[in-house]
C-alpha cells in the first residue's frame, strides 16, 4: 500500500475523542501484521514486536468534531464541540452525523445575507446559535438521532497539485500513517518497539496518558502535525510543507534525543526543520508521555500542516514519509545498526 492509498483509508475511518471505534478496527486490521496487537479500554491501540533497547512510538488517532445535545422541536439537531474547532468554519458547513444506524448528512444552520442586521457579517457565531439541518421533523429526527451520537463536517479527500493532499481530518492520521510506514521499515530491528495509537488527544491528551504505564520504554517519540507556512501566518511560528518533518526543541523535551535526530537526519539526508517551542508544553501527547512512569526521554516530530482544526488541512505526503524515515533511521541507529 503506497502513502496515499495509506492516508485515505485512514482518513475514511471515523474517530471522533470518544467514540474512536471505526479508527480502531481499521488500524487493528493494518497492524496485525507488524506485531502483537491489542487495544485497551480507552480505545489506544498499541502494537509491539522485537526486543532490546524499548523504543514507544506514539500518534493519536482520535479527531475533532462534535456531539449530539439534543433535537430541538422544528427537527434541527443542536450540537457541541469535541475538540478544539474553529466556529468561524461552521456555518452552512457540510456535515455527517453518525449514527447506530449509519451516516445521516445535514448542514450547519446560517443566515442568508438578505436576513442579516447590521455587523452580522462580521461576528463570529457562538456554537450555542447554530443547528444542524437534516431536513426531518422532530418526531423524524428523535427516531434517526440520539443525544451523544457524534458529528464531522463531511468528509473530503483531494490531491492537489505536486504532493500534497487535503482531507478534514490529517490530524493526526497524518501521524497514524508515518507510524505504520516507520514499522514497515523497522519489522527486523534489534530492538522492541510499541506503537501507540492513543485515543482523546483532542480533549486532553488522555489516552496518552495511560498509555506508557507497566510498558517500561527508554525513549519515546511523539508524532503529530504542527503549524505549516500559509498566507496571514507568521513565518517564525511554522515550518513549510515539503522540507521535511520538524524536530522539536522545548523545555519538556529531551534535548540529546532531538539532537541526535538532527545528525540522523543530516547523516541520511533526510530534510528535516527545527520547530522552537518556550513555555512547559508542547500541546502534544509528548506533554505526558515525558511524565509517565519514572519519565520517559521523549522527542516530538511535528508533520507541517496547513489549515489544522479545519474541515480542508493540508500536508504534503512526502513530509510523512520523511518523518517515517528519520524514526526509522533513528531507532536503528540507536540499535547499532
Amino acid at each position: 500500500m503506497n502513502t496515499i492509498e495509506l492516508l485515505k483509508l485512514l482518513t475514511g475511518a471515523v474517530g471522533v475523542s470518544g467514540a474512536e471505534n471505526s479508527i480502531r478496527e481499521v488500524l487493528l486490521n493494518i497492524l496485525k501484521e507488524y506485531g502483537e496487537v491489542s487495544t485497551d479500554s480507552m480505545n489506544n491501540v498499541y502494537c509491539t514486536f522485537g526486543s532490546g533497547r524499548h523504543f514507544l512510538l506514539d500518534a493519536h488517532l482520535d479527531e475533532i468534531g462534535m456531539i449530539v445535545k439534543a433535537v430541538s422541536d422544528d427537527g434541527f439537531i443542536k450540537f457541541d464541540r469535541c475538540g478544539g474547532l474553529d466556529a468561524r468554519m461552521m456555518p452552512a458547513s457540510e456535515v455527517s452525523v453518525w449514527t447506530d444506524s449509519g451516516e445521516c448528512r445535514g448542514v450547519i444552520s446560517t443566515l442568508p445575507p438578505h436576513l442579516q442586521k447590521d455587523g452580522d457579517s462580521k461576528k463570529v457565531p457562538d456554537i450555542s446559535e447554530l443547528s444542524i439541518d437534516i431536513g426531518m421533523t422532530k418526531e423524524q429526527a428523535e427516531k434517526t438521532v440520539n443525544p451523544g451520537d457524534r458529528i464531522t463536517f463531511r468528509r473530503t479527500f483531494n490531491q492537489l497539485a505536486g504532493n500534497q493532499l487535503s482531507s478534514s481530518v490529517l490530524d493526526d492520521r497524518s501521524g497514524c500513517a508515518a507510524l505504520i510506514l516507520a514499522l514497515e521499515q523497522l519489522r527486523h530491528v534489534s530492538a522492541k518497539i510499541t506503537a501507540v495509537f492513543s485515543s482523546q488527544e483532542e480533549v486532553g491528551v488522555r489516552g496518552a496518558t495511560v498509555a506508557p504505564y507497566g510498558k517500561a520504554a527508554d525513549e519515546a517519540i511523539a508524532v503529530d502535525v504542527s503549524f505549516g507556512y500559509s498566507p496571514l501566518s507568521k513565518k517564525t511560528d511554522c515550518g513549510e510543507l515539503g522540507k521535511g518533518p520538524m524536530i522539536g526543541y522545548s523545555p519538556i523535551l529531551d534535548r540529546t534525543m532531538s539532537n541526535r535526530l538532527v545528525e540522523v537526519a543530516e547523516k541520511r539526508h533526510i530534510p528535516y526543520q527545527k520547530e522552537i517551542m518556550g513555555g512547559g508544553h508542547t500541546g502534544t501527547n509528548a506533554d505526558v508521555i515525558s511524565v509517565s512512569e519514572s519519565g520517559i526521554p521523549t522527542a516530538l516530530l511535528s508533520i507541517p500542516e496547513k489549515y489544522m482544526h479545519s474541515p480542508i488541512e493540508v500536508v504534503d505526503v512526502t513530509d510523512i514519509e520523511n518523518t517515517a524515515a528519520l524514526i526509522a533511521a533513528y531507532i536503528q541507529e540507536r540499535a547499532g545498526e
